[in-house]
């Protein structure tokens, strides 16, 4: 997937913005993402919100006060951005929201970096990427088009010289997994407090087969799948697909 071009992102979005259309299962289940991910902002912090790689730019529904970009202009799009090179002054942000996007960055030491450069102090990085427990394993490994990545080494800084409008397409979806909750990277983390992780097992996600796979869910009422979610998330070794995590700047 690395040596395809970054317009690879925009036929992305153009496809889901399809499928987003004719599945209305999924934006139930994409707005209460989002109603998890509005939770942890910080409206105490003034400042604007951001959200990084919007996509169709559904985080509006519920936070309409961010201010939605991505590297490709689109009706929804309040401008471009690029995580690497915001054009945002210092500390004139006050939350960061990264939905399924950071497991696009290549180089996330760069990225937090310029994360930090914007953020006000106490401003918040809200990230919700992919977990990797077994069934994460499965859902993203199997039926995913992306690359786990999982045995790939992440490069944390980008090279001398590194360019980020002219980056390749990246993705590895372990990424957050293996920065987040293991040993390994805590200490490339140093510039930040995590004040909140969380494993989620995402089984009505999981079920309705994303933006792309066939629909699961209707096998199911979704009181069902409710208490059914209570029980495996007991358990997010085995069974998380998501994860929630939240970044302070010290």
């Amino acid at each position: 997937m690395d040596s395809l071009p970054i317009d690879q992102h925009n036929i992305e979005i153009q496809q889901n913005l399809n499928y987003w259309s004719n599945k209305p299962v999924l934006q139930v289940i994409y707005r209460n993402f989002y109603r998890l991910i509005g939770n942890q902002v910080d409206y105490a912090v003034d400042g604007k919100i951001v959200e990084l790689g919007s996509g169709i730019g559904n985080v509006k529904l519920e936070i309409p006060r961010a201010i939605c970009t991505d590297l490709f202009m689109n009706p929804w799009i309040d401008q471009v951005e690029n995580a690497y090179s915001l054009s945002f002054r210092d500390e004139e942000v006050s939350n960061l929201i990264l939905f399924d996007v950071f497991h696009h960055l290549q180089y996330p030491g760069t990225a937090l970096s310029e994360f930090r450069r914007v953020l006000k102090p106490g401003g918040r990085v809200i990230v919700f990427d992919p977990s990797m427990s077994a069934l994460g394993f499965l859902v993203y490994g199997i039926f995913h088009h992306e690359p786990v990545g999982w045995f790939r080494k992440i490069q944390w800084n980008a090279p001398s010289g590194f360019d980020p409008w002219s980056a390749a397409y990246y993705a590895a979806q372990g990424n957050a997994e293996k920065v987040f909750f293991s040993k390994k990277y805590q200490g490339y983390l140093t510039d930040w407090k995590v004040i909140y992780q969380k494993k989620l097992p995402a089984l009505p996600y999981v079920l309705s087969g994303g933006y792309s796979k066939p629909q699961l869910l209707h096998w199911l009422k979704s009181g069902t799948t409710d208490k059914i979610e209570k029980v495996l998330a007991h358990l997010p070794g085995l069974f998380s697909t998501r994860a929630l995590i939240v970044l302070q700047k010290k």
